[in-house]
């Protein structure tokens, strides 16, 4: 079972796939050029380590708080990877995990287990 953690709300778009044994991440500059080709970046990463969207079983996304252009368009993205591939994703703020201290990335699934994260829910948290 692989996972895939994709977050477009800082500076950095970021992206990661983690394994039962082992964990890959990117990192690209997060401008507009780079939202409209976010499907090709994830296609370019996973098929640098080899696998594809078949692979992947479940997606967590940062909702928020951040830019609404790359909150939406990688909501958007997600969404169709669930139609056309039925991958579950899970929408997750850094805000959910009240009282973690030093959230690190490869800790989100087992975060969003814990606390209760829904799947295929999305309430994005926009910045003004």
């Amino acid at each position: 079972m692989s996972k895939m953690i994709i977050d477009v709300t800082g500076e950095k778009i970021f992206l990661m796939i983690i394994t039962n044994n082992d964990i890959y991440n990117i990192t690209k500059e997060n401008t507009k050029i780079n939202y409209e080709k976010l499907t090709l970046i994830i296609n370019d990463f996973l098929n640098s380590h080899e696998f594809t969207l078949r692979d992947i079983n479940k997606i967590y996304l940062n909702r928020g708080p951040g830019s609404f252009a790359g909150i939406r368009n990688s909501l958007s993205i997600v969404k169709a990877f669930n139609l056309t591939n039925n991958i579950d994703y899970y929408c997750y703020s850094i805000h959910d995990f009240k009282g973690e201290k030093d959230i690190k990335y490869e800790n989100i699934p087992e975060l969003c287990d814990k606390f209760n994260i829904k799947k295929n829910l999305i309430n994005p948290i926009y910045l003004s």
